[in-house]
C-alpha cells in the first residue's frame, strides 16, 4: 500500500500543515525540512502531482511547440531546453505543429486545455492571432529563434540579418561577384537572411540575376532541384549562400552528383549548426547559431515570467506594462575550406 502523508506524520510528528507546505515548496526550518525528507525516503512517499496541481494551480509541466519535429535544429534545441526544464524542476509537453498554421494554433489550444504552467514556441504562423488564446488565458509564453509581429511576446534570437549580410560579405572579400543564395521565405528568419544577403549586394552594387536568388521551402528538395538549376546556368554563380541545415544537405547532394567541384568551380558558405560540417568534404563555411545559448536563455526567461506572475498573483498589477524588448544572440562564422579566392 502506497504510503500517504499521514504516514509521513507519524513519523516525524509534525503537522499536516507543516508537512503540506513542504510538499507545496514552501519554507521550512531545516530540522524538519530534514526530518520529513528522510521520512519520504524510508516510506518511499512519491508525492501525486495531480493533486498538488490542484491546491498550487501548477502543473509543473511547460509546453514547447515547435515547427517541425524532424528538423535537426530543432531537436538539439528540445535537447537543451530539456536538461534546462528538468533542473527546475519541470516536465515538457511537445507539440509538433508540422509546419502548419492550423495545427500550430490547435496545438496551442491543446497546452492551454493541459493546464501548462508556460510556453515556449518556435512558430511557424507570421502573424499573433494563433497565440491570443494564450495570452488571454495569462500563460507566460517565451518565443524562440522567430519572431511574431504584433504579438508582444518576447522572443530569444540570432540576429539573422547581420549574420547573413556577413556572411555574404565573406564571399564578396574572397573576390566573388557572381553570388547566389538558396533560402526559404516561408518564415520570419528566412526572409530575414534573404534580406542580408541581398542588402550585401546592393551595398556592394552587385547586379544579381532573378535566377541566382532561388527563393522557396526551406527543405532538402528545394535546395537539391536549386542548386541543379543553378549549376545548367550558361553563367553559373562562383559562391552561393545557403539559407539553413536542409538547404545545405539538399545543394551538397546535387553538387556531388554533378561534374563541379568545391571550392574550385563553386564557393559555398551555409547558415546552421555545425553538424553538417562533419558530413562534407570539403568543411563547409557556416554561420552557426548558438543553440546551447537560444534555448537556456529563453527557458530562463520564460522561468522568470512565471515566477514572476505566481509571486504576483495576489498584487495590484503594475502600471507599467511595456514589454522589454527580443534578445538577440550573436552567431559566429566558422571558417572550413569551401570558399576559394577569386582573382
Amino acid at each position: 500500500m502506497a504510503a500517504t502523508i499521514k504516514d509521513i506524520r507519524e513519523v516525524t510528528g509534525l503537522s499536516l500543515a507543516t508537512i503540506s507546505k513542504y510538499l507545496n515548496g514552501g519554507n521550512l526550518l531545516p530540522e524538519n525540512k530534514a526530518k520529513i525528507e528522510k521520512a519520504i525516503d524510508e516510506l518511499h512517499y512519491e508525492v501525486n502531482e495531480m493533486a498538488r496541481g490542484l491546491v498550487t494551480s501548477r502543473s509543473k509541466v511547460i509546453g514547447v511547440v515547435v515547427f517541425d519535429i524532424a528538423n535537426v535544429f530543432t531537436c538539439t534545441l528540445l535537447k537543451y531546453l530539456g536538461e534546462r526544464f528538468r533542473s527546475a524542476g519541470y516536465a515538457a509537453m511537445i507539440c509538433d505543429s508540422q509546419n502548419n498554421e492550423q495545427i500550430e494554433a490547435e496545438n496551442i489550444r491543446f497546452l492551454i486545455s493541459k493546464k501548462v504552467d508556460g510556453m515556449i514556441v518556435i512558430p511557424v504562423g507570421l502573424t499573433a492571432e494563433f497565440l491570443n488564446p494564450a495570452l488571454r488565458a495569462e500563460i507566460p509564453v517565451v518565443l524562440m529563434d522567430r519572431s511574431v509581429d504584433g504579438s508582444g511576446v518576447q522572443c530569444v534570437k540570432v540576429d539573422n540579418r547581420e549574420s547573413s549580410y556577413r556572411a555574404v560579405e565573406m564571399l564578396y572579400d574572397y573576390g566573388h561577384r557572381k553570388i547566389a543564395m538558396i533560402g526559404s521565405d516561408i518564415e520570419v528568419t528566412g526572409k530575414e537572411r534573404e534580406q542580408g544577403c541581398r542588402q550585401l549586394l546592393k551595398d556592394k552594387k552587385i547586379e544579381v540575376p532573378p535566377e541566382y536568388m532561388k527563393i522557396g521551402r526551406h527543405s532538402i528538395e528545394h535546395g537539391y532541384k536549386s542548386m541543379q538549376e543553378l549549376l545548367k546556368l550558361e553563367e553559373p554563380p562562383t559562391a552561393i549562400f545557403m539559407g539553413n541545415f536542409e538547404i545545405i544537405l539538399g545543394a551538397v547532394m546535387a553538387l556531388n552528383e554533378s561534374s563541379f567541384q568545391c571550392p574550385h568551380d563553386v564557393s559555398l558558405i551555409g547558415f546552421d549548426d555545425l553538424i553538417i560540417s562533419n558530413l562534407s568534404n570539403p568543411r563547409i563555411t557556416l554561420v552557426v547559431q548558438p543553440l546551447q545559448d537560444l534555448a537556456e536563455n529563453a527557458a530562463k526567461l520564460l522561468l522568470g515570467k512565471m515566477d514572476k506572475d505566481r509571486n504576483s498573483s495576489d498584487e495590484e498589477p503594475e502600471e507599467d506594462t511595456q514589454m522589454p524588448g527580443d534578445l538577440i544572440l550573436p552567431a559566429r562564422i566558422v571558417e572550413g575550406n569551401s570558399i576559394a579566392r577569386v582573382e
